[in-house]
């Protein structure tokens, strides 16, 4: 850490922004006078990359109450792993998670965590998948019980979820040069989490 901050912000967010891989970034940054090793680099990203998220995550701008979601297969340290992932009408993040696993277990953790963020929406896209309608269905008579208002509007149509497609396009061109996410232990994580989910209403 014995960079000013400006100098690791700037290389944290280079990384995670464009297709480069950390030898190539360690090139990069002592072309600008920074010489600084992969394993420093990584350190950084890993480091200040969920601060900076959660950040971001505390100052967005109002969210649409239309959804669109979707969860392509991508790899996290050599592993095929599914990238639960919603954005708005506008194309706004609205969150996303990691699982091993596409099932109900796996879409009701995503949708509690994101309505808890962003609250509930009127309507959400999806597309075929069963296991995020009945996530969903879940979560409609979980509302319907606590008497929450309007139900939870859900379409399974494909094309008003193009925004998603194209933007998934370029988060697997990110990482295709890195070879996938590195260092996340999504395996431990999901167990964890589904033990607690075991309890959920």
């Amino acid at each position: 850490m014995r960079y000013p901050k400006h100098v690791i912000l700037h290389a944290v967010f280079f990384y995670v922004r464009y297709a480069v891989s950390y030898r190539d970034f360690e090139e990069i940054l002592a072309e600008r006078g920074v010489t600084v090793d992969q394993a420093t680099l990584n350190r950084w990203v890993v480091k200040f990359a969920p601060q900076i998220a959660a950040e971001a995550q505390a100052r967005k701008r109002p969210t649409a109450t239309s959804w669109r979601m979707h969860e392509p297969y991508i790899k996290v340290i050599g592993r095929w792993t599914y990238l639960y992932r919603a954005v708005d009408r506008d194309g706004q993040t609205l969150d996303f998670t990691l699982s091993e696993q596409r099932d109900l277990a796996a879409a009701r953790r995503f949708f509690k965590r994101a309505m808890a963020a962003n609250g509930v929406p009127e309507r959400v896209v999806i597309d075929k998948s069963g296991a995020n309608l009945a996530g969903l269905q879940v979560v409609n008579v979980i509302l319907k019980i606590a008497g929450g208002g309007r139900l939870i509007e859900v379409r399974q149509v494909k094309y008003p979820n193009n925004i998603l497609e194209q933007d998934h396009r370029f988060i697997k061109r990110i990482t295709r040069p890195m070879l996938g996410l590195q260092g996340l232990s999504i395996r431990r994580r999901d167990h964890r989490r589904d033990r607690s989910c075991a309890h959920d209403p």
